[in-house]
């Protein structure tokens, strides 16, 4: 693989899971209204609800999750996100 193909590779990984991001959190349940009722979010937050005593913990994987699907990923997420494309993306060629 040549270090432009590689290259091409990480940006179009990035690229893509950065779109695919928010698409992939709302089809989970984790919307700008809300939980979506019967959705994989749904048992997610109560699972945890279920293992916190009846609340979902400020910082747990649902709250940050539902952050994301009310408002968008924040800068750091989206840097994160995007290094995991371009990691795939890489692997991948």
């Amino acid at each position: 693989m040549g270090l432009l193909t590689g290259i091409a590779a990480a940006a179009v990984g990035a690229g893509g899971a950065l779109v695919a991001a928010p698409v992939v959190l709302g089809v989970v349940g984790f919307t700008s209204a809300g939980i979506a009722a019967g959705s994989i979010a749904a048992g997610m937050m109560s699972s945890a609800a279920v293992a916190s005593g009846g609340g979902v913990a400020a910082g747990s994987l649902v709250a940050v999750l539902q952050s994301a699907g009310a408002v968008g990923l924040s800068g750091t997420a989206s840097a994160a996100v995007a290094t995991v494309g371009a990691a795939l993306g890489s692997l991948l060629v």
